[in-house]
């Protein structure tokens, strides 16, 4: 899987906190510790958005992983891929918890997190999800 636009991206500080909180998420995920520890081991580049994405999907997480199994229709959480997992865990979080970003901007962001770091079918698979999440948890399209 090649990313030749990765190069090209224009920065942005939010989309780079989304970014740090997934790979948090991944690693502590991996290393079977929490992200909280995790994060308190080390700096990050957006430390107070990243901080405040993995601490709210780390409180919320058992509500979070509910979501993902009542809308990943055909998906057991454990067989998804772990990426999948954090990026669909950041969503989540953000649009039962941010109203202050717009639903558009959450899954627009998590999509394209999938498309860059998950496999050929991840970002399909997280647009549905978090659009089916969307529709309970924000019925006005906020």
């Amino acid at each position: 899987m090649t990313h030749d636009d990765d190069s090209i991206r224009p920065y942005d500080e939010r989309t780079d906190a989304r970014e740090q909180a997934v790979m948090f998420l991944y690693e502590a995920e991996q290393r079977s510790i929490s992200p909280v520890d995790l994060l308190a081991e080390r700096t990050i580049a957006s430390a107070e958005l990243s901080t405040l994405l993995i601490n709210g999907v780390e409180q919320s997480r058992a509500d979070i992983d509910a979501q993902i199994v009542i809308h990943a229709k055909g998906w057991a959480l454990d067989r998804m891929p772990a990426l999948d997992r954090a990026i669909l865990r950041l969503g989540i979080y953000e649009l039962t918890s941010r109203a202050d970003v717009p639903t558009a901007v959450v899954i627009d962001e998590a999509v394209e997190l999938a498309k860059r770091f998950s496999t050929d079918d991840s970002g399909k698979f997280v647009n549905g999800v978090l659009a089916a999440v969307a529709k309970k948890v924000r019925p006005a399209g906020a």
